[in-house]
């Protein structure tokens, strides 16, 4: 299964470009970029000397304890007893190799340099120096308040898309649909029953389905949707009311919508967990 693509994003501290690398809903700031502050042409160097102490291995390993279970604490242990011995060096590659680290990265090519979990690399960033720590986190923040911002807009302007295209599908239905002369509870049934089409067909499951896995949450299945659900909903919903127009059974309506979400889904986020309905798999 293919990974989501990482993004890059630049903030300046002090006048410093640092990078950050955003994957798997996790922040990687880097600690090249960081060590540039205290010397612009030996980062290397900068690094090698703060993974040389005793503090900083204790740190680190602590953090992959945490949140690292392949972790290798026995050759973490070894590295830790030589920590702070004038023969002891450190570099990023033989800590990440040694131990499985995850927290620590290196990077080549494109956004090439040592990168580290945004927890080590405020760590780090106060080895270098108390004050850039703190204008790096100030900067920092601020970019993450921008990103929700950003993302807030995006997910109520698609919230909105859904709803509109959401009109197109319930007239579909009416039209082509509802017999005449049934009760308005027969028709809320109706509705009800197409809109799992496209919960199925999108989300794998029914919304009571939803409700009895969610007991404690408030709102629906797609009050929880990400931007790129959103998106592939109104799709969906607009490909089913002409669906519907063409008079397709449900059972092929939902087969076609569902190959239909995996295949956007694929192209918008570049993996999805959704299965293939009436295939099996």
């Amino acid at each position: 299964m293919a990974k989501a693509k990482a993004k890059k994003t630049t903030i300046n501290v002090q006048g410093l470009a640092v990078t950050i690398i955003s994957q798997s809903q996790d922040d990687f700031i880097s600690i090249t970029d960081i060590a540039r502050h205290k010397d612009a042409e030996r980062s290397d160097y900068i690094l090698q000397n703060w993974l040389r102490n005793r503090s900083t291995i204790e740190f680190i390993g602590l953090w992959e304890q945490l949140h690292n279970p392949s972790f290798n604490s026995i050759e973490f242990d070894g590295i830790k007893n030589q920590a702070g011995s004038n023969s002891f060096s450190l570099t990023p590659k033989r800590w990440i190799e040694s131990t499985n680290a995850v927290g620590i990265i290196s990077k080549t090519g494109r956004y090439g340099g040592t990168y580290a979990h945004r927890d080590i690399a405020f760590e780090f960033a106060s080895w270098i120096s108390a004050e850039f720590k703190l204008y790096l986190i100030v900067e920092f923040q601020r970019l993450k308040e921008d990103e929700n911002r950003r993302l807030s807009l995006e997910w109520n302007l698609n919230r909105t898309l859904a709803k509109i295209n959401y009109r197109i599908h319930t007239d579909a239905i009416k039209e082509n649909i509802i017999p005449p002369s049934i009760s308005r509870e027969q028709q809320q049934h109706i509705y009800a029953t197409e809109a799992d089409v496209l919960n199925v067909a999108l989300f794998g499951k029914t919304a009571q389905q939803w409700r009895k896995e969610n007991p404690g949450k408030e709102g629906n299945i797609r009050d929880y949707s990400t931007l790129e659900q959103l998106l592939v909903l109104a799709n969906l919903e607009s490909m089913n009311a002409e669906f519907i127009r063409m008079e397709l059974p449900q059972g092929e309506r939902l087969r076609n919508l569902n190959a239909i979400a995996i295949q956007q889904l694929r192209s918008l986020v570049g993996n999805t967990n959704l299965k293939k309905l009436g295939d099996g798999t």
